[in-house]
């Protein structure tokens, strides 16, 4: 059962109201803008430049992990993500048994 709005979630210390953060709706804004970059009071968020402008590196940056098959077995990389495999197998076949 959710927290309705406005309702007081009970914590350690006594009740605690629910922040809410303010989220930016403008789509220009999100386009040319780095939402959230600026940390103080006054000022304005970062405005992004053109792609020339940024090193060559930044564009090559893997985003998403390899998948298991072009990694090597002689790195760690490889028998970590093996064993988190086989530990989510085991948990999947754990939830599943009757008793």
């Amino acid at each position: 059962m959710g927290l309705g709005k406005g309702k007081k979630k009970m914590g350690k210390l006594g009740a605690m109201e629910k922040k809410e953060l303010p989220v930016e709706t403008d789509p220009n804004k999100l386009v040319n803008y780095v939402c959230g970059s600026n940390i103080y009071v006054t000022g304005e968020d970062v405005k992004l430049g053109p792609d020339s402008e940024y090193p060559s590196w930044l564009w090559e940056l893997r985003t998403v992990a390899p998948p298991l098959e072009q990694l090597s077995p002689d790195t760690k990389q490889y028998w970590l993500r093996v064993r988190a495999a086989g530990m989510r197998r085991n948990n999947k076949l754990r939830s599943m048994r009757k008793f």
